[in-house]
């Protein structure tokens, strides 16, 4: 009995010290443990045996074995999330500042974004990369609070490599792309012109003649504006082809043209005794009126749903910039062959055939939904050369969810629909336009923007432009949108 006692008191010491040192509680004795005394009688005289000393007890060599460690969890990526950086709009911040390049790297990449696309290679021409082909931007005409002024570039680092080692140091991917069928500008507010068909007479043949409705003219000769070349005109091709191997020696994710278009004027361009040959030999007759045949001077729209000669006439513009990105992409590839390239877009295709683009895949049988489509013109969707495509969601505030062309959802399903698989695309908004972003203050519909965009859009989304993110300070809202869609992933 007197060994549970022991024990018992044992702990009842332990117990008050543990408590207080200035109170010892009492703990009487309950006979009902008297139950757990041993069997054997207790003993005082017991005597403890002394350990052989002349033992040595070998060690336990049991290896016991370390669990794997638990996998770690494959990070939610996601779609991808790009941002738009205009050269000119965003010029007075990094054209001579590479450490401000690195800092908004860091930044976008903090904001949720996986991607930049960098632009190097604005409306006037000249080029933001090493190039034989063309001489580097010093300078572009930029909207610097209430006017355009010129912005100047003095540095001497490489620019775009800037954005490639920025983007490598901070896990973004780095796009370049190029402002492609322009070669200057006339600026306004008298600023004056700037770029290769202004600096070298001999390429002034390479720009687009426009159909006016006082005859022929020269894009070079109707006033401000961007300067557009003739994408018929075999000198141009090769010309901009030499530009895009240049650019494809970069260790770049990929190349997206941008403007791979004709003229802002639109169908009325382009005109030229090339175009005329080439159209010419394309429909195996010669006309006898030019442009009359096809339009009236001046005229900038269809006749009904278009006449038989103005639809073999877009069908020829589309052939015509098919066949350049065709060749582009063939050219990047043969420099690069692991490089992405694509272009940029607006989404709007019911009437992008203004601009003489089809950018669809060749499965898409255009004629059957358009009438104003020859029954020929769905071969000369570009879609299937592409390895990427940028698609330019550009509805106002009031319109991001829906399945029609002008609303940001819409612009993207049908998108979807157009491309027929043949290539993945990213889609997204102009968040500094003039339908209800102009102003900043958009914050909050974010997140809706997003959600709209990238799950209708087949790779992800992106923003244009960058300068926006900025000047409006959308990084948290952008964030925000990004975070809880990477969070329904989950």
């Amino acid at each position: 009995m007197r060994f549970l006692r022991n024990i018992f008191a044992i702990l009842c010491i332990v117990s008050c010290v543990s408590v207080s040192c200035d109170e010892v509680k009492e703990y009487p004795w309950n006979p009902d443990w008297d139950q757990y005394e041993p069997d054997v009688e207790d003993d005082d005289s017991t005597d403890v045996e002394k350990p052989d000393t002349n033992q040595t007890e070998k060690p336990d060599t049991t290896v016991i074995p370390t669990p794997p460690p638990p996998p770690t969890p494959e990070p939610v990526v996601g779609k991808a999330r790009m941002v738009w950086i205009d050269a000119a709009a965003n010029f007075k911040d990094y054209a001579n500042d590479k450490a401000r390049i690195a800092e908004d790297m860091a930044r976008i990449k903090e904001t949720g974004f996986t991607a930049v696309i960098v632009d190097v290679r604005p409306t006037n021409s000249g080029v933001l990369f090493n190039s034989s082909t063309e001489p580097p931007l010093t300078m572009v005409d930029a909207w610097v609070g209430s006017s355009y002024k010129w912005l100047y570039r003095t540095a001497d680092f490489d620019y775009l490599q800037a954005f490639i080692d920025a983007g490598k140091d901070v896990g973004l991917d780095v796009y370049a792309s190029i402002n492609t069928m322009v070669g200057g500008c006339e600026c306004p507010y008298g600023l004056g012109t700037a770029g290769f068909l202004y600096d070298d007479p001999s390429k002034q043949s390479w720009a687009s003649v426009v159909n006016t409705a006082d005859g022929l003219v020269s894009t070079m000769d109707m006033g401000s504006g961007t300067k557009f070349l003739n994408p018929a005109n075999d000198e141009v091709v090769a010309y901009l082809l030499d530009l895009l191997a240049d650019l494809a020696a970069y260790d770049l994710d990929g190349i997206i043209l941008d403007r791979c278009r004709y003229d802002d004027n639109e169908l009325q361009s382009d005109f030229s005794d090339v175009s005329r040959e080439k159209f010419e030999s394309y429909i195996g007759e010669q006309l006898e009126n030019w442009p009359g045949d096809i339009f009236a001077p001046g005229a900038d729209n269809l006749t009904g749903n278009g006449t038989q000669m103005q639809k073999k006439w877009m069908e020829f513009r589309a052939k015509v910039i098919h066949d350049f990105v065709e060749k582009a992409s063939e050219r990047v590839h043969s420099v690069n062959p692991d490089i992405r390239f694509g272009a940029y877009v607006g989404g709007w295709y019911s009437s992008y055939y203004y601009s003489g683009v089809n950018w669809a895949s060749p499965k898409y049988e255009t004629s059957t939904y358009y009438k104003w489509a020859s029954a020929d013109y769905n071969e000369y969707g570009y879609a299937d050369h592409c390895d990427i495509m940028i698609i330019g969601a550009y509805a106002s505030t009031k319109s991001i969810y829906g399945s029609n062309e002008w609303t940001m959802q819409g612009f993207c399903k049908r998108a979807a629909n157009l491309f027929a698989d043949d290539v993945p695309f990213v889609g997204g908004p102009d968040i500094g336009n003039s339908s209800g972003f102009e102003k900043g203050g958009q914050g909050h519909l974010m997140p809706s923007i997003v959600d709209a965009c990238i799950n209708a859009s087949t790779e992800g989304m992106f923003f244009f432009d960058l300068c926006h993110v900025k000047m409006y300070d959308y990084w948290d809202d952008i964030k925000t949108a990004f975070d809880e869609y990477l969070n329904k992933l989950q």
